[in-house]
């Protein structure tokens, strides 16, 4: 990024000189320098050259209530003051987190009234695989220990939450995934679905899961995990046949299932929950991001009655964090679902916001660089293709970067997921700016084109 501000450049050396990114390439970042984000407000970000960006993606995907929120920042504050930190090992606990974990089981479906918190969603996932090979170690059947995921799922970036995942690109590096860990198809009609309608591949991606089970043995297996819709993966919604057929095909086998709610959860859908939006009565479910609206770094890990019945019976339970349900993170989180039960912000997402955005964004598919916009509750994506008819890509030319680019250079923030375009901005945002965001994403299309053709 070439800059004329002498302030963005001096970062840019510090950054070069002393910071590691996350998922960067770091000769590439070292001789391009990034961009450098100062401030934010409500839906928007500006940078250390003065340019205002709509953020379509919530930050990562985290952003619930918008940013510039004095209300967090005041609960952060307070709480501080009173109690800056103390830990929750040694039969020992504290207020904030107590009335979090009430608060939570009140949003989450039915029976789920138990929460073991963490610093971030891969640690939710790691503490996932250790909570269910320790349930079924209790009852007496410790073989209970293979997970079943997704390929192209996304369950964080620790050892056990990459190997949770099913991205090759983050298996390569690690010798991953670690043992007892298998992966099935995902339910990515668009780009694996073929010659079968979506419902026809919806059910086949889904019986997938009873092929494994009984490929591997359901004396082994513990539990099946899944993101209601896939979201790193690039905004994969699976078509209406797929849930429907999982769910029959769980009931029919003794495993556990789990629902990483880290992107889904606190209102993204339009409910609280992807579960609920899908009725898919998990045993467990991951949280994070929009627990705090990403204002301060916590997950956690929501387990349903029957299961915490189980677990009473096994004495300690040997895990957790230094961080685990700090007193300042659980006093942001409860301050943000006030806000977002007072300011009826996921009702709203329900009915106002998310109907509209799907109708604006599905006016993109006339575009021909697309070929295909989809979407649910505040997500969406838009695939660029070559060939509409055919579904086909150009292929080895990078178009997802390329719009990426003209994004950045025009004032939005959307992610690029190969050649697919993805966005999730805050719940906050309102009907002008999503007009705001279709209009930068068209015009990023056309410039897109005209680079392709040029």
């Amino acid at each position: 990024m070439t800059s004329n501000n002498p302030q963005t450049r001096e970062w840019q050396a510090l950054s070069s000189d002393h910071h590691l990114a996350p998922f960067s390439d770091f000769k590439q970042l070292k001789e391009k320098g990034p961009r450098i984000i100062t401030s934010a407000k409500g839906v928007y970000l500006w940078d250390s050259e003065g340019n205002k960006i709509l953020d379509g993606m919530a930050g990562l995907w985290c952003v619930a209530i918008g940013y510039g929120r004095d209300e967090l920042a005041d609960a952060a504050s307070k709480q501080m003051r009173e109690l800056p930190y103390y830990n929750l090992f040694f039969q020992t606990a504290h207020p904030p987190v107590l009335e979090l974990a009430k608060v939570i089981s009140d949003v989450a479906p039915e029976g789920m009234n138990h929460v073991f918190f963490t610093g971030s969603g891969s640690e939710g996932n790691d503490t996932m695989l250790r909570m269910v090979r320790h349930y079924w170690a209790i009852k007496g059947q410790p073989k209970k220990k293979v997970i079943i995921s997704r390929k192209n799922g996304y369950h964080g970036s620790t050892v056990a939450g990459a190997s949770l995942g099913g991205m090759t690109y983050m298996h390569e590096q690690g010798d991953l995934p670690i043992p007892g860990i298998v992966h099935i198809a995902q339910p990515y009609w668009f780009g694996e679905g073929g010659d079968m309608t979506p419902n026809e591949f919806g059910i086949w991606a889904a019986n997938q899961l009873e092929e494994k089970i009984l490929e591997v043995g359901v004396d082994n297996v513990g539990a099946f995990i899944a993101e209601p819709i896939q979201g790193a993966g690039g905004v994969i919604i699976p078509p209406d046949s797929y849930w429907p057929r999982i769910k029959e095909i769980l009931a029919k086998y003794d495993i556990l299932f789990v629902a990483d709610e880290v992107i889904c959860g606190f209102g993204r859908t339009g409910e609280w929950f992807g579960t609920d939006f899908y009725d898919l009565k998990p045993h467990m479910m991951t949280i994070a991001k929009g627990l705090t609206s990403g204002y301060i770094p916590m997950g956690g890990l929501i387990v349903r009655d029957d299961v915490v019945e189980v677990l009473n019976e096994g004495g300690d339970f040997n895990h957790g964090f230094t961080y685990s349900g700090h007193p300042v993170a659980a006093a942001v989180a409860l301050e943000n679902i006030r806000i977002l039960r007072d300011e009826k912000i996921v009702e709203r997402v329900r009915t106002e916001t998310a109907p509209y955005l799907q109708k604006r964004l599905r006016e993109l598919s006339d575009h021909p660089l697309v070929g295909e916009v989809r979407g649910v509750g505040l997500l969406g994506a838009i695939e660029l293709v070559q060939d509409k008819a055919t579904r086909k890509r150009y292929e080895g030319k990078g178009v997802g970067m390329i719009c990426r680019t003209f994004c950045f250079e025009n004032g939005l923030i959307m992610r690029a997921v190969g050649d697919t375009m993805i966005i999730a901005p805050p719940l906050v945002i309102t009907p002008a700016e999503i007009d705001e965001l279709v209009t930068k994403a068209r015009k990023c299309l056309d410039l897109t084109l005209s680079a392709l053709q040029g």
